[in-house]
């Protein structure tokens, strides 16, 4: 199982002290996520000063840009990493993709499933020499002559993962990407009974197999050494399960466990006025919801749950903490992880 980390630094010194600490540490990975700040331009300085980290973006919002623009971008990254790219795309929501990008939006499935086979087919043209003519009901690209065409990418046109909680861009991840990055707010079993049976689905549609995708799985991760960090870990992770439990588009997680109304009640809670409203979500959250949706071990335990929960289903890992904690906690846990059973 591959271990990823998450790259939460922004100052030249710091991405670069970043970098070379998780590298050294033994991750397989670094992904940057794009919330306030740029996720690409950090990646060329973590690429620039590591040798075998592999980098990437977990996710970048695809349609606040147009699919030429974000091919552009993506293919020179990969050259800069030597290879060690990777492109994970995300759909966001319809209110940011109209009100704070100005970007069009419909039928987000459909959409990413064109916004992926436009990418690359864009790749295949600089790479392979195809000619460009891609048209589709979202997005056209026909035009491609030699002095906008870079030379070919070093290592050839990057993965590309996407991100997906509901059947239908879990579909598409399956037909068009080379992988799936799992929202956190899912399950062992969700992710057994309905994630990658759809992905199945999914590569059946492309004529691929499992063996051709990796399903890459951001972990609700409490720990702590002491009991007052075990105590806030199990604290910030509850309130991350009742933030994401109030949000309808995952109510399918909910549901699938018996917690349906429980997802109507955090809801109704997160809208309310109520100044006490988060603490009240966050008390809903009972243990048998905790240790379903996140690993609660002392660190020494972490690597063997998360194998012995989720060994089977996914391919790469990274943990998703609520809390603050020391960085050198997981480094253990890295190298069990990274260790053949």
């Amino acid at each position: 199982m591959k271990v990823d980390g998450k790259l939460n630094m922004w100052s030249t010194t710091e991405v670069v002290e970043e970098a070379r600490h998780h590298e050294k540490a033994g991750y397989d990975g670094l992904w940057v996520s794009e919330s306030k700040h740029d996720p690409f331009l950090p990646l060329v300085l973590a690429a620039e000063h590591t040798d075998r980290l592999e980098v990437g973006t977990a996710i970048a919002v695809a349609f606040a840009r147009s699919p030429m623009q974000l091919a552009y971008t993506a293919h020179d990254l990969q050259t800069y990493a030597g290879g060690r790219f990777s492109l994970g795309l995300g759909s966001q929501i319809k209110p940011h993709i109209e009100r704070r990008f100005g970007m069009p939006w419909s039928r987000p499935a459909a959409r990413m499933r064109e916004y992926v086979s436009a990418l690359r087919a864009i790749w295949a043209a600089w790479n392979e020499g195809e000619k460009l003519d891609f048209r589709g009901d979202f997005y056209s690209h026909t035009l491609m002559s030699p002095f906008f065409s870079p030379p070919p990418a070093t290592g050839g046109a990057p993965d590309v993962f996407v991100a997906a909680v509901g059947e239908a861009m879990t579909r598409v991840a399956g037909e068009v990407a080379d992988g799936l990055l799992a929202h956190g707010f899912t399950t062992e079993r969700y992710l057994r009974e309905v994630t990658l049976p759809t992905v199945e689905r999914g590569l059946a549609t492309s004529g691929r197999t499992r063996a051709d995708f990796s399903v890459s799985h951001l972990l609700l991760t409490a720990t702590g050494r002491t009991e007052e960090e075990m105590t806030r870990a199990i604290d910030g992770t509850r309130a991350q399960i009742a933030f994401y439990g109030s949000t309808p588009a995952y109510r399918g997680v909910l549901e699938l466990h018996g917690w349906g109304e429980l997802g109507d009640e955090l809801h109704a809670l997160s809208t309310s006025r109520r100044e006490d409203k988060w603490e009240a979500m966050s008390g809903l959250v009972d243990d048998e919801m905790l240790h379903t949706f996140a690993v609660v071990a002392e660190p020494e335990r972490v690597a063997g749950e998360i194998r012995r929960r989720y060994g089977a289903l996914v391919d790469r890992v990274s943990f998703y903490t609520a809390y603050e904690i020391d960085a050198e906690v997981w480094e253990p846990i890295v190298q069990e992880l990274r260790t053949p059973e």
